[in-house]
């Protein structure tokens, strides 16, 4: 469907399309120290969740530099400054898995930011991060276009003609449906926030996509909900001060369970061969109060082993007993807080005069939420791939 070997193919755009899954398997499940051992028989023994990161000398997948076309400035850290980049030598090997070859299909991520990293990730693997003007813009098949005075759409939908192949986002930080209430002219405008129903997006689309990867997380905090002037409402109705919702956390698990459950019930009704999967929370560097700028690789060691559930156990606890599968990506990536765009600088720039004369520099990003690109959200893919 896509292009790769670990590194992507610099042929045609088509023939890396047609045979990147077929040749990731390679990527995922061999290196240069262990053999490909998987067969067919040995699915049901993988556990993506579980391995280790290792050295590849065919990473990165593509170049940070090469891929504008997809990929956002502000997550190119070779772009933006960064001086190091030996966070983009490694590769996760978990246990070993196949990859089928998929075509005429349509992947759907639904999701905050990092959902949206995920997305270019995949549109630079996709393309290897080369110019690719034969991939067609179909957000208006979907609604997403930019409305006037808007920054940017609600997402993005690109086909890749020669298989037929969509990949699209859509910006749903909270997986709840997002509803203007009546306003006034004055400011702040509200929104109905309905944490019992999924978006309306995912709800008129669902029937076209093959695919679903669902995200949330990092914007269940009271000062994002209040910031965004977000109302929480349940069965229609306003929840009141002091009820159990109130609680953010709650709130949160109350809604990813809501929106699980809704999406189980959808399967076996309309949507027989749609694969959906919840990724798990990505991992914020807490631990060093937002100055994550560690630049030594596995220094929080570099496997995870033994049989504990999912560090995400909201989502984990959601999609249990569904038909709904996890991808599990919070304990791997928390092993690589190094590759976090914390540390990097700005764009370069003109330098500016201060009022003391003193010529400004560029300041460092201090971001330990999203990651540098290329980076660990191509191995989320890599990991989604194998489970297609």
């Amino acid at each position: 469907m896509f292009g790769g070997k670990g590194y992507i193919l610099r042929g045609s755009v088509s023939l890396a399309l047609v045979i990147f899954i077929l040749l990731m398997l390679t990527t995922l499940l061999a290196s240069e120290e262990t053999p490909l051992r998987a067969s067919l028989c040995d699915v049901q023994l993988c556990n993506y969740a579980k391995g280790k990161c290792v050295r590849d000398k065919k990473r990165p997948l593509y170049s940070g530099y090469e891929c504008k076309q997809w990929l956002s400035s502000m997550w190119a850290c070779r772009v933006m400054g960064r001086p190091d980049f030996s966070f983009e030598g490694y590769r996760w090997q978990p246990q070993g898995c196949n990859m089928p070859l998929m075509q005429n299909k349509t992947i759907a991520f639904i999701g905050d930011s990092l959902g949206r990293q995920q997305f270019q990730s995949l549109m630079c693997m996709a393309t290897g991060g080369k110019d690719s003007p034969e991939v067609q813009n179909v957000g208006w098949k979907y609604g997403l276009v930019k409305p006037i005075g808007a920054p940017r759409p609600d997402g993005w939908a690109y086909r890749f003609p020669s298989t037929n192949t969509t990949i699209l986002y859509y910006w749903s930080a909270s997986l709840s449906d997002l509803v203007p209430m009546n306003n006034t002219d004055d400011p702040p405008r509200l929104t109905a926030m309905h944490l019992d129903r999924p978006p309306a997006f995912m709800r008129t689309y669902l029937h076209r996509f093959d695919v679903l990867v669902l995200n949330t997380g990092h914007h269940w905090h009271r000062y994002k909900i209040e910031g965004n002037h977000w109302v929480m409402h349940v069965n229609g109705t306003k929840v009141v001060e002091g009820e159990f919702l109130k609680d953010i956390s709650h709130a949160k698990a109350f809604t990813i369970h809501s929106v699980a459950k809704w999406l189980d019930a959808q399967l076996p009704l309309h949507h027989p061969r749609l694969k959906a999967f919840f990724r798990t929370m990505s991992p914020m560097d807490w631990n060093t109060g937002g100055n994550c700028n560690n630049t030594v690789p596995l220094s929080r060691g570099s496997e995870i082993t033994g049989d504990d559930g999912s560090m995400d156990a909201t989502v984990e606890s959601a999609v249990n007993g569904t038909r709904i599968k996890i991808l599990d990506i919070t304990a791997l990536s928390e092993l690589r807080d190094e590759a976090h765009i914390s540390g990097s600088k700005l764009k370069p720039r003109k330098p500016k005069k201060t009022a003391s004369n003193v010529t400004s520099t560029a300041p460092t990003v201090n971001d330990c939420v999203h990651w540098c690109l290329p980076g660990i959200p191509d191995t989320w893919n890599e990991l989604f791939i194998a489970q297609i």
